[in-house]
C-alpha cells in the first residue's frame, strides 16, 4: 500500500508540474545575461573551500585554550574517560559539542585501547578539529544555495564567510557557537529543499537540524523565532509589492515546475500569490492529510533527538529532560551583571571587525526590498538584521554570540555582489570585466573598510590594516591573545605564556620521576584552562586558597606571594618565567601566576 501511494503521489506531482499555471505575458521576465561557466564555478568554489579549510585547520595547537574551552574540555574528559555527562541548565550549554567530540577518542579506544584514546584522542588538536570541521561545513553548505541566491552571490557569500576574521577565530575554538550556526544554516537549507522538492527526507533533515540546534545552545529559541518571523514577512512583503512569490529555475537538470526561493540568471518569474504557491506545495506533498502526517513525524523526530542528547543517551533520564526545560528559566537571568553592554554594541563590534560583512550585508538588505530581488535574499536580510536586533535588545553581550549574524550577513552580502555583477551587464561589460569588478569590490571591502574602521577607532592609520585579509591572519595567527589590540574577539583570552607554564610543570614532573603521579597544589583562585593541560596528572588539588602542602609543586597568584612565603617557607623556590621582573606567568589579563617547586627538583 505504501508503494502504491508513493507511485500515485509521484504521478500526481508530475501532472501538477505539467499543468503549471501560465503567467500573463506582462508578468514574464526573461534574463539572458551570460552565466560564468560550470568549470569556472567549480574552480572558484573549490578554491574558496580550500582557503576556508587552511584558515580553520592550520596549526590548531597554536592558540592556548580560552577559559571556556578549558571548562568544555573538562566535561569532555569526564565523558570520554568515565562515561559521565549530565546536563546542567544553571551554568552550561547543551550536550552536542561533547558527544560529537567524544566520537573520535571512543573510536580509538574501540580499535586500539584506552592508551590510544587518552594519548591521541584527547588532544588540543583533536577537540578543536570538531568545531573547525563544522565551521568548514558551514561554508560548504552555502554552495547548496546556488539555486536560491545565484552563482555570483553564492561564491561571494562563501568567500566572505571563509575569510571572516570572527568566523575563522571561533571555528578554531572548542565552544558551541560553530556547531550552533551550522545547525541553523542546515535547518534553513533542509527546509528550502523540502519546499522545493516536497520530499520527506528533507523535512526529517530539517527536524534533526532543529533538534541539534536546540540541543546545542539555549539561544536556539532566538534564532528559531527570527527565522519564523523572516519566513512570514518574506512572502507577505513580496505579495504587497507585487513581486513574484516563486521563481522557477530553468537551467538543465533542475527540478521542473517546482517553486524555488530564488533562482539563477536564466529564469522566468510568475506573479503568483503566496497563498497559491502554498496550495501548489501542499498538492505536491500529497495533500493536507499527508502533510499533517509528515509534520507529525518531524515533530516526533525533533523531540526524540532532544531527549536522546539531554538525557545523556538515557543515562540521565528523565532528569536531563526536565533540566533542559528549566534552561530558559536560568537563561533569562543570565547577564544581569557580567558582560553587560549597551544596545549598539554588536553593530559597533561588527563595524570594527566585520565591516565587509556589515557593509555588503546592509546593501544586500536594501536591494532585497526591490520587486526584482530574489525571495531568499530578502529572507537572508531579515534573518541577519533580525538577529542583530534581537541580540542587541539583550543586555548580555559577548563577541562569540555575533557568529550567528555572520552567516546571514554573508548571504545578504553575496546578494549585493550579485547585483553589482548584474548591473554591469546592463552597461554591456563583458563577462571578464564584470567578474573583475566584483573582485575589486571584494578587495576593497576586505581591505579598505577594516583599515578605515581601525583608523577611526584608534585615530591612527597603519598601512597593514588596508591589506585584504590582514585582520584574519593577524587575529588568528599573530595577535590571537593580545587584548591591547582592537580585536574584540580576543576577550579575556589565555596568554601564550601559559603554554610555557605547562611546559615548566612537565619538566619538573620529569625530574621528580613520578610522571603523572607528580603532585601539584593549586592555591590560586584563577586557574582555567589549566585543568585541560594537566588532565593526565592524577594528584592535582584545586583549592583556590592557601592550604598546607608537601607536594613537589605549588601554583599561586601574584597576590598570594607573601602568604606563600610565610606558609611554605624555604622548602620551595620560585620558578622564574623570564617574562617579567616578578618571574610570573601571565594567565590572562589581570591574572598572573607564580610557580614554586621543592628546591631539590630545581637545577
Amino acid at each position: 500500500m505504501g508503494t502504491a501511494s508513493t507511485k500515485s503521489r509521484r504521478k500526481r506531482n508530475q501532472a501538477l508540474a505539467a499543468q503549471e499555471p501560465v503567467a500573463e505575458p506582462s508578468a514574464i521576465v526573461v534574463n539572458e545575461q551570460p552565466e560564468i561557466s560550470e568549470r569556472t564555478w567549480r574552480i572558484a568554489g573549490i578554491s574558496i573551500f580550500v582557503v576556508a579549510a587552511f584558515l580553520r585547520l592550520y596549526d590548531l595547537n597554536l592558540v592556548p585554550l580560552h577559559h571556556d574551552e578549558g571548562v568544555n574540555g573538562n566535561f569532555l574528559v569526564r565523558l570520554v574517560r568515565e562515561g559521565f555527562y549530565h546536563y546542567d541548565p544553571a551554568n552550561y550549554h547543551g550536550p552536542t559539542l561533547y558527544y560529537f567530540a567524544a566520537v573520535y577518542p571512543w573510536l580509538l579506544r574501540l580499535l586500539f585501547g584506552t592508551s590510544a584514546q587518552n594519548r591521541y584522542g584527547l588532544t588540543t588538536i583533536t577537540i578543536r578539529l570538531v568545531p573547525a570541521l563544522f565551521g568548514l561545513a558551514t561554508v560548504g553548505l552555502i554552495f547548496t544555495l546556488r539555486r536560491n541566491l545565484g552563482t555570483i552571490a553564492t561564491l561571494g557569500a562563501a568567500l566572505l564567510l571563509a575569510i571572516s576574521p570572527g568566523a575563522v577565530y571561533l571555528s578554531r575554538y572548542f565552544i558551541h557557537e560553530t556547531l550552533f550556526v551550522f545547525f541553523t544554516l542546515g535547518l534553513v537549507v533542509a527546509a528550502l529543499k523540502f519546499y522545493e522538492q516536497a520530499r520527506l527526507l528533507y523535512l526529517i533533515l530539517a527536524a534533526i537540524s532543529a533538534a541539534l540546534l536546540f540541543a546545542t545552545k539555549e539561544t536556539a529559541i532566538i534564532s528559531a523565532g527570527v527565522l519564523v518571523i523572516a519566513l512570514i514577512i518574506t512572502p507577505v512583503y513580496r505579495s504587497l509589492i507585487g513581486a513574484s512569490s516563486a521563481n522557477v529555475e530553468t537551467r538543465p537538470g533542475s527540478p521542473s515546475g517546482q517553486p524555488a526561493w530564488g533562482g539563477r540568471k536564466k529564469k522566468r518569474k510568475q506573479s503568483t500569490s503566496a497563498t497559491a504557491s502554498f496550495r501548489y506545495f501542499v498538492e505536491r506533498v500529497g495533500g493536507p492529510g499527508n502533510l499533517a502526517i509528515w509534520i507529525t513525524l518531524a515533530v516526533l523526530v525533533f523531540i526524540a533527538v532532544n531527549i536522546l542528547f539531554y538525557s545523556s543517551f538515557f543515562t540521565n533520564y528523565p532528569k536531563g529532560v526536565y533540566d533542559a526545560l528549566k534552561t530558559f528559566q536560568f537563561w533569562t537571568k543570565t547577564g544581569k551583571e557580567a558582560h553587560v553592554h549597551p544596545f549598539i554594541t554588536y553593530v559597533w563590534w561588527l563595524l570594527l571587525q566585520e565591516s565587509p560583512l556589515l557593509f555588503l550585508g546592509a546593501i544586500g538588505a536594501l536591494l532585497s526590498l526591490r520587486t526584482s530581488a530574489k525571495s531568499f535574499a530578502l529572507f537572508a536580510a531579515l534573518w541577519a538584521f533580525g538577529l542583530i536586533a534581537a541580540y542587541s535588545l539583550i543586555a548580555y553581550k559577548t563577541p562569540w554570540l555575533s557568529l550567528s549574524f555572520l552567516v546571514p550577513l554573508a548571504l545578504a552580502g553575496g546578494s549585493a555582489l550579485e547585483w553589482i555583477y548584474e548591473e554591469l551587464g546592463k552597461w554591456e561589460f563583458d563577462l571578464r570585466k564584470r567578474v573583475l569588478a566584483v573582485a575589486v569590490v571584494l578587495l576593497l571591502a576586505t581591505g579598505v573598510l577594516p583599515g578605515l574602521a581601525r583608523a577611526s577607532e584608534y585615530k591612527q592609520i597603519h598601512w597593514k590594516t588596508f591589506i585584504p585579509g590582514y585582520q584574519t591572519i593577524d587575529l588568528n595567527f599573530i595577535n590571537y591573545d593580545n587584548d591591547n589590540r582592537y580585536y574584540v574577539y580576543v576577550y579575556a583570552h589565555t596568554r601564550r605564556e601559559t603554554l610555557k607554564l605547562v611546559e615548566e610543570i612537565n619538566k619538573i614532573a620529569q625530574r621528580s620521576h613520578q610522571g603523572a603521579a607528580t603532585g601539584l597544589t593549586i592555591v590560586s583562585p584563577d586557574y582555567w584552562p589549566l585543568p585541560w593541560y594537566l588532565r593526565d596528572y592524577n594528584r592535582i588539588g584545586y583549592y583556590g586558597r592557601i592550604t598546607p602542602s608537601n607536594e613537589p609543586m605549588i601554583l599561586a597568584s601574584t597576590s598570594q606571594a607573601a602568604e606563600v612565603q610565610s606558609t611554605y617557607g624555604d622548602r620551595y623556590q620560585q620558578v622564574q618565567s623570564g617574562f617579567n621582573p616578578e618571574g610570573s606567568f601571565p594567565l590572562r589579563p589581570g591574572v598572573d601566576l607564580l610557580l614554586y617547586a621543592r628546591r631539590e627538583l630545581l637545577p
